[in-house]
């Protein structure tokens, strides 16, 4: 049984003050692994006096010194991947191949950008009207990050704090504590000064509106469901303080007539059940150009009937388990709703797939499923399902796809297939969306991460991801 018990606040393991505890579970069986003990606001008030303390010389330090020790967490990471991976494998259910080869991998490509970016970023810049413009860092950050990406998030908010020489307090999502525990190791095993990174683990309404509330806090940078992200905006705002916001999603993919249907098609499900269906920029909702839509469902459907759902200690491409009862009841109900709504189903439906393992009946696991001819009225249209859902529906021109692309509340992302380079040039620059997927080509390490609308605001990655962490000062030439 794993037991933690400690917060890192500066640069030491420290016991909390709170006694209140919570089971740490594992989505694959539903069993207890480990108990966490949960932080409150004295918890929040030490870790900010400590960031704050660490600010007046960490905040002075050169960018020389800071790339030193981003390297040096570099080598860390590297030495520690395995490690991370088991962690986000036995607290989120991710497969073990992908918690390796891209949970974990996140946390060193990202921070390999940072660095990139942080080598060219000029800090002091003499303007055409000759006043000199410096970029310094914010202050003390808040951080609080989510249970379906723990790495990836939290490298995406901690490394660019501490590449612009800001201090940071992290709230990991209090059902991930695992990775989290581990990175903090990492910063301390690369030799952060003590305060400049500080760990506790709690609840969002109890430590998270803490951090967001807090006077000394300068920034709040947040990643969760719109609800949530709502929620620090408000608790942020009679301090005036920066807030991010990388929120949920409900992305559109665009299939026409002319692209490589079979393997773009195959792609979309695949994409859409990846991670368990539990990503904010997952392709879940596939238009299709009607002069192709019979085949696209033929298509879908194979893939759907193929993709395994297994043991996530298990290496392979198979998805795991969905997070937790609540979430698996959540995806339950959407699920009922699209049958109820008059959807088509497609493949898949309510309920655990048949052929489980005896010992992984108590998991949370479901069957990847579409719907077909589904309507923008429907709720399996309009709102974010996070789990392994996809819902199609066709199309008769670019107007039409594109409009029904921008009809939803979010813009995180969005996905367009097609062989007519011109066409996919001209379709994604209308969709109002943050990043646009193009023939299965993503984005890489370094480029800005966010969305539109309700998706969020700020960018997280490379450059963008760092100036969000930093304030601009502009001051005239000496003269006596």
């Amino acid at each position: 049984m794993i037991t933690i018990d400690k917060f890192y606040i500066d640069g030491q393991w420290v016991t909390p003050r709170s006694a209140t505890t919570m089971p740490i579970l594992t989505p694959a069986t539903n069993a207890q692994i480990g108990v966490l003990t949960l932080g409150n606001g004295a918890d929040v008030d030490r870790a900010v006096a400590a960031a704050r303390a660490a600010f007046d010389s960490y905040g002075m330090t050169s960018k020389a010194e800071r790339l030193a020790l981003l390297r040096r967490l570099a080598e860390v990471t590297r030495d520690r991947l395995d490690e991370l991976a088991r962690a986000i494998t036995m607290e989120m259910g991710a497969p073990a191949t992908m918690s390796r080869e891209v949970q974990a991998d996140a946390g060193l490509g990202h921070l390999l950008a940072f660095i990139e970016a942080l080598e060219e970023l000029e800090e002091e810049e003499t303007l055409p009207n000759g006043d000199l413009l410096s970029r310094e860092p914010i202050g003390v950050c808040g951080l609080i990050t989510p249970w379906n990406w723990p790495v990836n998030q939290i490298a995406l908010k901690v490394i660019p704090a501490l590449a612009t020489g800001a201090t940071c307090v992290l709230k990991p999502s209090e059902h991930t504590p695992l990775s989290a525990q581990i990175y903090a190791e990492m910063i301390d095993q690369a030799g952060f000064p003590a305060g400049v990174f500080n760990l506790v683990h709690g609840d969002g309404p109890t430590v998270g509106a803490a951090l967001s509330r807090h006077p000394d806090v300068a920034m709040m940078s947040f990643t969760g469901s719109t609800r949530a992200g709502s929620a620090v905006s408000r608790d942020a705002a009679d301090t005036v303080k920066r807030v991010t916001l990388e929120l949920g999603g409900k992305s559109p993919n665009l299939i026409f007539a002319d692209c490589d249907l079979e393997t773009r098609i195959r792609e979309g499900v695949a994409g859409c059940f990846y991670n368990t269906g539990q990503s904010c920029d997952a392709p879940t909702r596939m238009l299709v150009e009607r002069s192709v839509y019979d085949r696209a469902l033929q298509i879908a459907r194979q893939a759907a009937e193929a993709q395994e759902v297994g043991d996530p200690a298990e290496e392979g491409d198979h998805i795991g388990p969905l997070f937790d009862g609540i979430q698996y009841e959540r995806v339950q109900k959407m699920i009922r709703k699209g049958i109820d709504g008059g959807a088509r189903l497609l493949a898949g439906g309510p309920g655990r797939p048949g052929d489980l393992s005896p010992h992984l009946q108590s998991g949370w696991f479901v069957r990847p499923t579409i719907f077909c001819d589904v309507t923008p009225d429907m709720a399996i249209w309009r709102e974010e399902i996070f789990g392994p859902v996809l819902v199609i529906t066709p199309f008769d021109t670019e107007e039409e796809a594109i409009a029904l692309a921008n009809d939803t509340d979010y813009g995180l992302a969005a996905y367009v297939q097609t062989g007519d380079e011109t066409r996919a040039r001209r379709v994604a620059r209308r969709l109002r969306a943050g990043g646009i997927h193009v023939n299965g080509r993503d984005a890489g390490y370094g480029s800005p991460f966010g969305g539109f609308k309700q998706s969020g605001n700020g960018r997280e990655g490379g450059r963008a991801g760092l100036e969000d962490y930093l304030e601009m000062k502009v001051c005239p030439p000496f003269a006596n």
